[in-house]
């Protein structure tokens, strides 16, 4: 603020007036000592003055020298209130306007005032001066305080804010209310991402969660300083705050558009369309570590430097000017806790609850010193709670709709069926937040714990963690759902098919990821178990019929006298056996190489050795005579290679194959 020539030059004249218009040589005295106060270039005034006067040394009383200094004070702020800007003179005069208007004011409770007004040739009410001069003075300080902050503030790049919420990874779940009957969504390939903020432009912009920021041009704020001080000296503190909030709130709420956080309801957060809502749930995440690890903090830091003198304006000027942008973030956050639940959501709602875990020490840090203060902390307990609430209450019901899920319709190739691939991928996901899930369980009350045991031994069950047995609980209904849409398929052979196929995804998926510490080796072995179990039923169910025609019982005896139509019958019901299985065992489907591959050479072990040993010992009653090809249609290497065809989801017919010749 330095001063103008022209201001200088105003500030002369006014010093000379001032001197020339007194008549009394100690009043002149007294005068010319205030006026070099100001500034050591007035002290050239006494030779606008004589000193002759013999009169010169006398001592006025003390209330006449301060109707003095006030004068000369309110000369210089009167002349200069409509200056473009404050100049050092101006802020001087200022400074002993405030002084003096004390003075005359103590001086008026303890009588003394009439003398001095009198000796000073005063003719108006020196009171209703003082308090026109100031309320002048503070008017003008206080249109300068609001320029200062709204020219100087620095702003928020856009961009750099875009770049930075574009660059993160995203969960991207698609599936309407839990489940339908036609799901197409398996989660396959999805990653789970938290929101970063990086990049490089002008104005403010971030290189991590917890950034200090210049929110205002370091020069201006001495100026503010200046301003701040003299008001609250004077009496104006609340005018002043009442700036600096009204200013600064704005400021924040242009910050929050920036970061994409929009004035919603409640009641317009909950009609929003899930895909729009969850961008906003991501743009909420980013804005809530951005407010309470940089901008709060440095705004709380732009107070402290502004009102250096009052740590209680300090305190509510930041909490007045912070208090609306944390209270738009909590009320989103409430409405989305207790919005209509959806699977989808889940991890969300699990990453709002993080952002707003991780910064509740730093709000907590940031508003400890009020009472209103408290009232904020408590408001973002109690939405962080809704959040928790929110999260637990939505696995739960996610558990139910596996456990009900009801889809008719059946795979015809017998293979992974969408709701295992959705919810192993689901819950594999989840794992990103289990030690999230198991905080929000521990405080959670106890019918949101409770897990039943089902098949599970539970002392195994009380030695896991609090998310392990919800996930033990989870799968479990999930087992128990593919054993009731197995008994849809009419063949008991496809039945274990599909058993096969669901339950080997499941163990894959609990092996290859942190699900196996939560549910343990033993878990693992009995599903493997399982397998075996299922691997050895389907062969049962589904060759024993071939095998059957490949026994010695019920063809007339040895292989020496056996009976050709007997044989006849005992190749052609096995051809038709072997061709219908491999019709409809080519079309299903075994994912897995190895599970496909074992399943084959089981088969082989069963069937070949079999069907070599028959053909070896009544293969000559029929090769002599005529249409023996018609019979003996396949060597054991033909099975052996047809085999190979099996599993493959890809249906195939032998039509009228005979014996190759050898």
């Amino acid at each position: 603020m330095a001063a103008t020539t022209e201001g200088k030059d105003k500030v002369l004249a006014t010093a000379q007036r001032i001197v020339q218009s007194l008549h009394n040589t100690s009043d002149t005295d007294d005068m010319l000592l205030i006026l070099s106060a100001f500034d050591n270039r007035l002290s050239t005034l006494s030779s606008f003055v004589s000193s002759d006067d013999p009169s010169s040394g006398a001592q006025k009383s003390a209330a006449s020298a301060v109707y003095l200094r006030f004068e000369a004070a309110e000369q210089i702020v009167l002349n200069e209130a409509d200056s473009s800007s404050l100049t050092d003179d101006y802020l001087a005069a200022v400074d002993v306007l405030i002084q003096s208007t004390e003075e005359l004011n103590l001086n008026d409770r303890d009588g003394e005032l009439q003398a001095g007004v009198q000796a000073a040739g005063a003719r108006c009410d020196v009171m209703d001066r003082a308090e026109n001069a100031l309320h002048v003075t503070m008017t003008r300080l206080e249109d300068e305080f609001r320029h200062i902050l709204i020219r100087n503030t620095v702003p928020l790049d856009p961009e750099r804010v875009r770049r930075s919420s574009h660059s993160s990874s995203t969960v991207a779940i698609a599936a309407p209310l839990f489940f339908d009957d036609y799901l197409t969504e398996s989660l396959d390939d999805v990653s789970s991402g938290r929101c970063s903020h990086h990049g490089r432009g002008r104005g403010v912009s971030f290189g991590g969660d917890d950034v200090s920021l210049d929110l205002i041009n370091e020069d201006a704020v001495i100026d503010l300083r200046q301003i701040a001080d003299r008001m609250i000296r004077s009496g104006y503190e609340k005018e002043c705050c009442q700036v600096y909030c009204t200013v600064r709130r704005d400021v924040l709420d242009e910050c929050m558009v920036i970061l994409g956080v929009e004035k919603l309801s409640i009641e317009e957060v909950q009609r929003v369309e899930w895909r729009l809502l969850d961008d906003k749930i991501k743009k909420w995440i980013q804005a809530v570590k951005v407010i309470a690890r940089s901008l709060l903090p440095s705004e709380k830091d732009l107070c402290e430097q502004i009102f250096t003198g009052s740590d209680l304006i300090k305190e509510v000027c930041f909490l007045e000017t912070a208090k609306a942008c944390v209270m738009q973030l909590l009320n989103f956050g409430e409405a989305v806790a207790i919005g209509r639940r959806s699977s989808e959501k889940l991890f969300r709602i699990l990453d709002m609850y993080d952002a707003l875990a991780g910064v509740l020490p730093d709000l907590q840090s940031l508003f400890m010193d009020e009472e209103a203060g408290d009232m904020v902390c408590s408001e973002a307990k109690g939405v962080l709670d809704s959040l928790g609430e929110a999260a637990i209450g939505t696995f739960v019901e996610f558990e139910n709709a596996v456990q009900a899920e009801s889809s008719r319709k059946t795979l015809q190739n017998g293979e992974i069926h969408p709701l295992t691939r959705y919810v192993m991928n689901y819950v594999k996901l989840l794992l990103d937040y289990s030690d999230t899930l198991n905080a929000i369980l521990e405080n959670a009350e106890d019918e949101l714990r409770r897990v039943e045991s089902g098949n599970s031994d539970n002392s195994e069950m009380k030695s896991m963690s609090l998310i392990g047995q919800r996930l033990l609980a989870l799968t479990q209904s999930l087992e128990s759902n593919l054993e009731e849409k197995s008994r849809m398929y009419e063949g008991t052979a496809m039945q274990y098919i599909f058993l096969l196929n669901n339950i080997l995804y499941i163990v894959q998926k609990v092996k290859d990821s942190e699900l196996r510490n939560l549910l343990g080796d033993n878990w693992i072995k009995r599903r493997r178990g399982q397998i075996r179990q299922h691997a050895t039923q389907y062969l049962r169910a589904s060759w024993s019929k071939a095998l059957s025609c490949l026994k010695d019982e019920g063809i007339g005896g040895s292989s020496s006298n056996a009976s050709k139509v007997a044989l006849k019958d005992r190749f052609k019901n096995f051809n038709a056996c072997f061709e219908d299985i491999y019709r409809i065992q080519t079309a299903w489907k075994v994912p897995d190489p190895q599970l496909r591959e074992e399943l084959r050479l089981s088969i082989s072990e069963k069937v070949l050795p079999a069907y070599r040993s028959f053909l070896g010992r009544f293969g000559s009653h029929l090769e002599s005579g005529r249409n023996a090809g018609k019979y003996i249609k396949y060597t054991s290497e033909d099975l052996e290679n047809y085999l190979l065809d099996l599993f493959e989801g890809t249906p195939l017919i032998l039509h009228h194959m005979r014996r190759k010749s050898t």
